[in-house]
């Protein structure tokens, strides 16, 4: 008898047998409010009928046309979709499946393109488990422990966190760019650097958003020395942040811009977009895969594409994230063990710290499992796992915003008394 490797573990003790909008339910039928979204995944809720009907469509015609063998009605429908809604002059696209895939494609491109090899990452970020990937992430040892040596040509500088240092943003960004700039002086020099890469919110590493003026001190310095700039949105994309993408916070534009998770509403599939100049600079047969741009994920994102714009998503997202972020925080002045209550839209975090300020690892572990039992399912990040995310389909109501703020006070009463 085979069993699942024992690596693998639950962050709740769920046994999906359906899903339906926000909700997901068990094999015994009961029901919770799923503030998981998959990993930031099912952007239109659960079977979504619209998501479903293409997906069935398309499964009736054609299931698999490898698209550098022959090429299909759908991944060309959602290119020109896309064109909608990417940044002005990325222009063309790459698919493959994972995000993980995606970041290695977009730093393949970015060292063709330039001619150079090094590539700065961020303290905190995550890109993925794959080998290139995660020698550029920096969220938690567990990614990249036991597997050395690690793709060379990585260099990491601090990300601006104001509220661990306990500084003030403007502070915490003056840090962080003198960082990036004295990285440039003495370990990669910028003409050894292809690409800097960083989320407009660090996801595993705490759901830290990069503040307007870092982004824009990057951009500013990737110009100045030719360095291409490297988005990475692939939880930030599709409308979690109450933007259609993250970055657009900022006054700032991608040279590359990585899409996933929320793309195709539990489809994989995942993309990279640049200029056609820049994309032109590819290798010949540096791209490809068997399963990019796969017919029926590629159905199910034209799709979830539809209903984020007709439904207006994006704004739900906005106006959900703020009444979600104002209850929380009613939460966090009643209990202190919360430090602080962070994030952008409908991706959100709460950090337990002790009260000389030190991670409260044990606190966010009884809070998140004690919001299980109460039927809602949040899961954890951080690099020490104390702050409990919350990210939920961006269909939510106002309703189910206010039961699961119900059911979170329920649940970190319980984890404190």
């Amino acid at each position: 008898m085979a069993e699942l490797s024992p690596v693998l573990k639950q962050a709740t003790p769920v046994l999906a047998a359906r899903g339906e909008g926000v909700y997901l339910f068990d094999e015994q039928d009961r029901r919770y409010l799923d503030f998981t979204a998959g990993i930031g995944v099912t952007s239109t809720g659960h079977c979504h009928p619209e998501v479903v009907a293409a997906a069935q469509r398309q499964v009736g015609t054609l299931i698999h046309g490898q698209y550098t063998t022959v090429m299909h009605r759908p991944l060309l429908d959602l290119t020109d979709r896309l064109g909608d809604v990417l940044p002005q002059g990325l222009d063309r696209l790459f698919y493959v499946n994972s995000g993980s895939e995606a970041v290695e494609a977009s730093v393949r491109l970015a060292r063709q393109a330039t001619g150079r090899q090094n590539v700065v990452a961020f303290a905190g970020g995550f890109h993925g488990r794959t080998m290139g990937a995660a020698s550029l992430t920096s969220s938690g040892v567990k990614v990249r422990a036991g597997i050395g040596p690690m793709m060379p040509g990585v260099a990491f500088t601090p990300f601006p966190e104001s509220y661990r240092h306990g500084i003030s943003e403007a502070e915490a960004v003056r840090s962080a760019l003198a960082e990036f700039d004295q990285l440039l002086a003495t370990v990669t020099s910028p003409k050894d650097t292809a690409a800097v890469i960083v989320e407009p919110v660090l996801g595993e590493g705490g759901y830290i958003p990069a503040p307007p003026a870092f982004l824009e001190g990057l951009r500013e310095r990737a110009d100045r020395h030719g360095i291409l700039l490297i988005l990475d949105e692939v939880q930030t994309g599709v409308g979690r942040t109450g933007r259609f993408w993250g970055h657009e916070h900022s006054a700032i534009a991608p040279d590359i811009l990585i899409t996933a998770k929320g793309l195709a509403s539990g489809f994989p599939l995942s993309a990279i977009a640049a200029g056609s100049e820049l994309m032109g600079r590819a290798w010949p047969g540096s791209q490809g895969g068997t399963y990019g741009g796969n017919a029926v994920a590629a159905a199910a994102a034209l799709a979830t594409l539809d209903v984020v714009r007709d439904e207006k998503l994006v704004d739900n997202a906005a106006e959900q994230g703020r009444r979600l972020a104002e209850g929380l925080r009613k939460v966090a002045a009643e209990h202190p063990v919360i430090g602080d209550v962070r994030g952008l839209g409908l991706m959100l975090g709460n950090e337990f710290t002790t009260e000389d300020g030190r991670p409260d690892t044990d606190t966010a572990t009884r809070a998140h499992a004690a919001a299980a039992e109460k039927g809602l399912l949040l899961l954890t990040c951080g690099p020490h796992g104390n702050v409990v995310r919350m990210i939920p389909p961006l269909i939510v109501t106002a309703e189910q915003v206010d039961a699961a703020l119900e059911l979170w006070q329920e649940a970190v009463r319980s984890a404190v008394s």
